[in-house]
């Protein structure tokens, strides 16, 4: 208890903030029974309070232990420093992501995740890389970076249904992300009534939210804000002009809902542009409506988009090593000619679907004339795939169609006979079919929808829809289909019982190329010609090697599984992958192809093209050509991909003389002319391909419908010609160079540097690691190592448990873990327990880091004195914790300025007034007192401490302010003020035009309504009102960006800090004499400079290029570059006389060398005499991190030259 009166400037108080002390900075009286308290919290945030008398009791004024005191303990301040820089990680390692994922990383990820995305401050971003660069790992990337800098909690995930799945597991497996997918019962069983509110983690299909509006409504909740919002496949997302109209899609809605949502905006997908600048202009708009407002008019149609969008062509992407990161793609058409009898077949079902198709568009109702345009599509599609899935369609439909005949016949008698006695025949002529009709009715939406569902919702609506929908419109009609289908029915069995399927023999004879040329081409009976006869070669044949097939139709993979097992000889040769499948299913389906030496052919339905991986395979036919080409780049995605080898080969079965087949066969063969001239990366752009504005399922049902017409076939060839012509598959390659990046091989070599050193620095896993395991046991845990750095925890305490409510971790803490590990190759070693990946993020690491900072937050402001074993000096030295942070104008959800860039230093000042910024943790180098070393009064009583006062504080903060803050905000400002200069121009320009033009317009009706002739669309007062209205936006938005651009430093704060005793201080204090002081190896500025040199001498003689990093104080002395390679190596120097007992490490070189044991050398210099020296090489001089009380570890010397090479 304290008085008010006791309360003075810079005096430390308890009991204002519940976990820590405040700093008075100005008091302010109102009468004598209260005063306004104006202070700094820890961190520096100045605030106010309103104090009365009754408080008093709650307050307290401190003595011991306020800040700069320099009386707290030792030890607890090491550990606390290390628990508020791990907290802190992604400001020391700059890729912490990387290193706590399970992950991988390629040079073209690290640049979209580091330089690309995470600077932009909101993100509003295309990232348009093609398929099979990882896009989905440069989104966890960003998530786990965005999470860990406090600027992610809420993460919103759209994606198309068939990828939701893959999207969940591969954010947990690999980031440790737990994300949830939304579901019905979710929906219905949500506490609040609104699931979105109850999970901060979340996945959607895409065409789920896009039409149910309830779900909508849900997210426009006013607590309903998201940080980040991934939309996946985003292309899906268009809208299109047509007409001189905008045609809004309901994903198209969806997207400017989402974008409203959140401050964070990612849109993935391969094929933002479809070559129409106007339609990308409207995708464009999904991210700032400002910039992309209005119709496509004259004077915007170019956009320069280089700070909204990137994209990285598949061909053109490397590896770490410089080489091609995909191998080149080949793809073969493998004609076919039908039997006479399949013609025949084809002919008789072909003008089926034509006539059905001419029937269907008479119809009034069109939803139902494109239900029925579907059904026929999948029967000619079955009818192209194999005699057994067009017999067993055939057959159902026929079986179907004839039970509704008997239902609507036994309805009719139900309805009495009075009306057809009266008017003989009318009620059956007039019967309509449509009546009992319950099935699905498709609209153009809902056929889009249906390309992106899961496999099995496909197969399950194409059945539904196969087998009942018709465009008979009366019993008599319906009776005369079924007759048809009937014919057609025998036919097929005709064909299907006589074994005269070409197509299956062109995929035997490709089977014996592939697999046993002597052995399966016996059984054939006819030779055939390889495929890669001409300027592309054909596979080498081996019995080792391992093909996917795809089909369409899951009768179809029947059929080929009974075909190929008999062919080949062996039932476990094949496994299956198709959409009844469940998950897991797949996945062991997927693991046994890739694993299991006696499985060669994997045949799948496009279930298979949905998120596996099987670059296990380099061989791919597509049995069953699908009807949207973007399929076949997806399939062929799913063996070219990274961590393919081997070229990657296609067969593309074409069946000749048939109306889709001769369409398919021109569009492969203009592709691959193409191809010989553009390379690889046409396949990439296969899905952007339109016919004269259609698609090509349209040209093929054009095919069928018309094709006997010569004028038909003649323009339908046009129409290809033109699609594929080179120059417009070059823009569609370039995406009419919009915003291409280029990785080259200096800018991976750049990549990789930076990398290397990020590496070398990392926090992850050995000082995490140190760090855990000792906070871990002084908070009342228990652990164990079990093998070597797998540990099991047997009891969690309490504190800990609970503390994962307190701060929000998506994951509870458990009472117990049978294993936990840090490293990365640690979690799950074969024949041991599944270890739980312990890093920053995790819920356990993270309660014990806000437990240990709670308990002792106090100490770091308090301040402590350690002891340095290097120095035999007697002056001691002041070590501050600094953070800098820079701020704009816009303000949080909070009410609080935003920071947009934040920095934490270690600034170290000496007597002289000398100041040095140093880049690692030196604390961790130093050690507390000894209880037999002078008291702790008795140092800070000594003339050479004397000089450390309060005032020291402001003597590092002035530093920081003359020094490391403007840097740091040019730095931030450079980049910041340069995309919104950007962003300003163009969304003055985009909206000033169309105020122009509504303005414009608004007079021209003015003159139009007064001279008698109204427009019935539009009047001058809402043309008035638009303009109206664009004006307040484009004043807003200008408001906006002023605020984002006022960026402005704030002061430096101290965090914390510590005095540096040298050890030669403590024995002068303690009457040593130097003999008597402990032996210390000669390490003076002046050997360590010689040591250095004669390695950077050594490293030059040996083709490496050194660079001297000693007074950059990053851990290491030399960074050495092998410049035939490019990597880099880091050496640790240490100079010693000849003959000395033992070489010092500190625990920081320890740990560096740990983080790359690969790239460490211990470079030590042999002084022999005054002028000669031998240079030793250690390396891989340390095996195992020392425990966290540990500063430094005394190696023998001799026992380190018997295991070093000599150099020099």
């Amino acid at each position: 208890m304290i008085n008010l009166e006791d309360i003075q400037p810079n005096a430390a108080v308890r009991g204002i903030l519940p976990d820590g002390l405040v700093t008075v900075v100005k008091l302010e009286w109102f009468g004598s029974n209260a005063v306004e308290l104006t202070y700094k919290d820890p961190a520096g945030r100045v605030a106010n309070e309103l104090l009365y008398r009754h408080d008093e009791l709650r307050l307290e004024v401190v003595k011991q232990g306020r800040p700069w005191s320099f009386d707290g303990d030792g030890a607890r301040f090491r550990l606390v420093s290390e628990a508020h820089r791990i907290r802190l990680a992604h400001l020391f390692d700059p890729v912490l992501a990387v290193h706590t994922s399970l992950v991988e990383p390629l040079p073209h990820q690290i640049t979209a995740v580091y330089e690309t995305m995470l600077p932009r401050q909101p993100l509003r971003f295309v990232l348009a890389d093609d398929p099979g660069a990882g896009k989905t790992i440069m989104a966890g990337l960003l998530m786990k970076e965005l999470i860990v800098r406090g600027d992610l909690q809420r993460c919103l995930v759209v994606c198309p249904g068939s990828l939701a799945e893959q999207w969940q597991d591969e954010l947990y497996r690999r980031f440790h992300l737990p994300f949830e997918i939304l579901t019905n019962d979710k929906v219905e069983a949500a506490r609040t009534g609104n699931w979105f509110l109850e999970n901060n983690l979340v996945i959607v299909r895409l065409d789920k939210l896009a039409r149910d509006e309830n779900l909508q409504e849900k997210l426009k909740a006013p607590d309903c804000r998201w940080d980040l919002v991934v939309c996946d496949e985003a292309h899906k997302l268009s809208a299109t002009f047509f007409g001189g109209e905008v045609k809004y899609t309901k994903r198209y809605r969806l997207g400017q809902l989402l974008s409203g949502l959140t401050r964070h905006f990612l849109l993935m997908t391969a094929t933002p542009h479809n070559g129409k600048e106007e339609d990308f202009q409207l995708f464009l708009a999904l991210l700032d409506g400002d910039r992309f407002e209005g119709r496509f008019r004259d004077g915007v149609h170019q956009v320069d988009v280089s700070d909204l969008m990137r994209r990285m062509v598949k061909e053109n992407l490397l590896k770490f090593d410089g080489r091609p990161l995909f191998p080149e793609r080949i793809a073969y058409t493998a004609p076919y000619k039908l039997s006479d009898a399949e013609a025949q077949l084809y002919k008789a079902v072909t003008e089926y679907v034509r006539e059905e198709f001419d029937r269907a568009a008479k119809l009034e109702n069109d939803r139902r004339t494109g239900t029925v345009g579907f059904a026929l599509t999948i029967l000619q599609r079955r009818l192209a795939s194999s005699p057994e899935a067009i017999y067993q369609s055939l057959r159902r439909r026929k079986e179907r169609l004839e039970k509704r005949l008997r239902e609507l016949e036994l309805l009719q008698r139900d309805r009495g006979m009075s009306g057809r006695n009266n008017l003989p025949g009318s009620f059956e002529a007039s019967w309509k079919v449509s009546e009992l009709y319950a099935g699905p009715l498709l609209d153009a939406d809902d056929l889009e929808a249906l390309d992106d569902a899961p496999d099995q919702e496909v197969e399950a609506a194409e059945e539904e829809i196969l087998d009942q929908a018709t465009a008979a419109r009366t019993i008599q009609e319906l009776k005369a289909e079924i007759a048809t289908l009937m014919r057609l029915e025998a036919l097929a069995l005709g064909v299907r019982r006589s074994g005269e399927d070409r197509k299956w023999r062109e995929l035997a004879s490709l089977l014996g190329e592939i697999f046993t040329p002597a052995a399966l081409t016996r059984q054939l009976g006819e030779e055939k010609v390889p495929y890669g006869a001409g300027p592309l070669p054909p596979p080498a044949p081996s019995p080792r090697q391992k093909l996917v097939i795809f089909t369409e139709h899951r009768d179809t993979l029947s059929y080929l599984t009974t075909r190929i097992t008999t062919l080949l000889g062996r039932s476990n040769a094949v496994v299956l992958i198709h959409g009844g499948m469940g998950r897991e299913e797949r996945i062991k389906a997927q693991e046994a192809f890739k694993f299991d030496p006696d499985v060669q052919v994997l045949i799948a339905t496009d279930a298979a093209g949905e998120g596996i991986n099987l670059q296990r395979a380099h061989l791919m036919i597509n049995y069953d050509l699908p009807w949207n080409p973007n399929r076949l780049e997806q399939r062929f995605g799913r063996i070219h991909r990274i961590g393919q080898t081997e070229v990657c080969y296609l067969w593309n079965l074409v069946a000749e003389e048939t109306r889709e087949g001769d369409v398919y066969r021109t569009l492969l063969d203009k592709l691959e002319q193409a191809r010989q001239a553009l390379g690889g990366k046409v396949f990439d752009v296969l899905g952007k391909l339109q016919f004269e504005g259609k698609p090509l399922r349209d040209l093929l049902i054009e095919a069928i419908r018309y094709g006997e017409r010569p004028d038909v076939r003649a323009r339908l060839d046009r129409a290809i010609a033109d699609a594929v012509e080179r120059g417009r598959l070059q823009e569609l390659i370039e995406d009419g160079a919009l915003a291409n990046d280029v990785m080259d091989a200096s800018r991976v070599a750049r990549v990789r540097e930076e990398m290397e050193r990020a590496e070398a620095r990392r926090l992850h896993p050995h000082y995490v690691e140190s760090f855990f395991l000792e906070a871990f046991k002084q908070l009342g845990g228990t652990v164990r190592q079990r093998e070597p750095r797998r540990y099991e925890i047997t009891h969690v305490p309490a504190p800990i448990r609970n503390r994962d409510r307190l701060i929000g971790a998506g994951e509870p803490v458990l009472a117990r873990y049978e294993r936990i590990a840090f490293e990365k190759d640690l979690i799950a070693p074969p024949g041991q327990p599944l270890a739980a990946f312990v890093c920053p993020g995790h819920p356990l690491l993270d309660a014990v880091i806000d437990l240990t900072l709670e308990r002792n937050r106090d100490l770091l402001r308090r301040g402590t004195v350690l002891v340095d074993e290097r120095d035999d000096g007697v002056t001691p030295r002041v070590l501050f914790y600094l953070e800098h942070a820079i701020q704009d104008a816009s303000v949080t959800r909070m009410g609080e300025r935003r920071t947009i860039s934040r920095q934490m230093l270690y600034v170290e000042a000496d007597q002289a007034g000398q100041t040095r910024h140093l880049h690692y943790a030196p604390y961790l180098d130093l050690r507390p007192l000894r209880p037999d070393e002078p008291a702790l009064d008795a140092i800070l009583a000594r003339p050479e401490v004397g000089w450390i006062g309060r005032d020291l504080e402001r003597q590092a903060i002035t530093h920081a302010i003359d020094t490391v803050a403007p840097e740091h905000l040019q730095e931030v400002r450079s980049r910041r003020l340069t995309w919104i200069a950007k962003t300003r121009a163009a969304v003055k320009d985009r909206l000033t035009k169309e105020i122009g033009y509504w303005d414009h317009r608004a007079e021209e009706l003015k003159l139009q309504e007064q001279a008698g002739r109204p427009n019935a669309r539009l009047n001058s007062q809402e043309a008035r009102r638009r303009a109206d209205d664009l004006q307040a936006r484009l004043h807003k938005r200008m408001e906006q960006l002023d605020l984002e651009g006022k960026i402005s430093a704030l002061p430096p704060v101290a965090l914390g800090g510590l005095v540096v005793v040298p050890a030669g201080l403590l024995a002068h204090m303690m009457g040593k004499s130097a003999s008597e002081a402990p032996a210390r190896p000669v390490d003076t500025q002046a050997a360590a400079a010689r040591a250095r040199a004669a390695v950077m001498a050594i490293e030059r003689d040996l083709g490496y290029v050194p660079v001297d990093r000693e007074f950059e104080q990053l851990g290491y002395d030399i960074e050495s570059r092998d410049p035939a390679s490019g990597r880099l190596r880091f050496l640790e120097v240490k100079g010693r006389v000849s003959g000395a007992a033992t070489i010092t490490v500190t625990k920081n070189e320890i740990l560096y060398s740990l983080n790359k044991p690969n790239d460490y050398i211990l470079a030590i210099v042999e002084f022999v005499d005054g002028t000669s020296q031998r240079v030793h090489y250690v390396r891989q001089p340390f095996q195992r991190e020392p425990d966290f009380g540990v500063t430094s570890v005394n190696y023998g010397f001799a026992e380190l030259l018997a295991r070093a090479e000599v150099v020099g």
